[in-house]
């Protein structure tokens, strides 16, 4: 159930038996020769989308730029400033709020967006705690998941691919978009098959450490039959961490 297919009568009506809204969030970076640009943003949309389908919760536009400052070295990445990503995750929430939204699941594809995520949970905390007392703002609550991090996933992850999952450029996130758009699949040679290691400051120090955009990674070993295991994985798992958390 998209929020963005619905009409606003058919959102009060939900509003009667849930205060729920899954957000996917990513961002629109690059994922080194032969992943996706939209990778981080696709993965989470299409996991959210299913998870919808299946429990009848609405699902709201995907954040699809993030904070991404990092990947600036590559032609075609987009990022947006820690605070402007703040502002965008504080307006979302409280505009949907206003008309009796209360729990907001952000379902993330994108390491770099957790801490500035968790900072605009805060803002939006503490501009709720301090209203007058007895003012009629709902019980607004709000919880960050990354679609990666529950054992399925990770137990599928480490079969297939073990220690050359790495940490950026996946081939398990670069599996999902192969499954979620066989007709965009790109191929390149990898030199070497596994990427280096290691941390990196900004985007210049970025592209120096690792030219082609991979971190630790073979996404060569990427296929859209991994992509679908791990998607399936993925909804299995969240479906029941979203249901228990919206009811608790």
């Amino acid at each position: 159930m998209q929020l963005h297919l619905q009409t606003w009568e058919e959102v009060d009506s939900y509003l009667k038996r849930s205060k729920g809204i899954i957000i996917p969030i990513g961002s629109t970076e690059q994922h080194g020769p032969n992943g996706l640009i939209g990778t981080d943003a696709i993965c989470p949309e299409v996991i959210g989308k299913q998870l919808g389908e299946e429990i009848g919760a609405l699902v709201g536009p995907t954040i699809s730029v993030g904070m991404a400052q990092h990947h600036l070295g590559f032609s075609g990445s987009v990022t947006l400033r820690p605070t402007t990503l703040i502002a965008v995750i504080r307006d979302y929430v409280t505009s949907l709020a206003r008309n009796g939204f209360e729990r907001f699941y952000f379902l993330n594809g994108h390491g770099g967006n957790i801490a500035t995520t968790n900072a605009a949970f805060s803002e939006i905390y503490a501009e709720a705690s301090m209203q007058r007392p007895g003012s009629n703002a709902p019980s607004i609550r709000c919880r960050l998941k990354n679609w990666w991090e529950n054992p399925g996933v990770q137990k599928i992850s480490g079969e297939l691919f073990g220690d050359r999952e790495g940490s950026h450029a996946t081939p398990s996130e670069v599996a999902i978009t192969q499954f979620a758009y066989p007709g965009a699949i790109k191929s390149a040679i990898l030199d070497p098959p596994v990427a280096p290691r290691g941390d990196f400051a900004d985007a210049a120090d970025y592209r120096r450490k690792f030219p082609d955009g991979r971190i630790g990674s073979n996404p060569a070993l990427a296929t859209p039959e991994a992509g679908r295991r791990l998607y399936d994985a993925a909804v299995a798992a969240i479906v029941k961490d979203y249901q228990t958390w919206v009811a608790a």
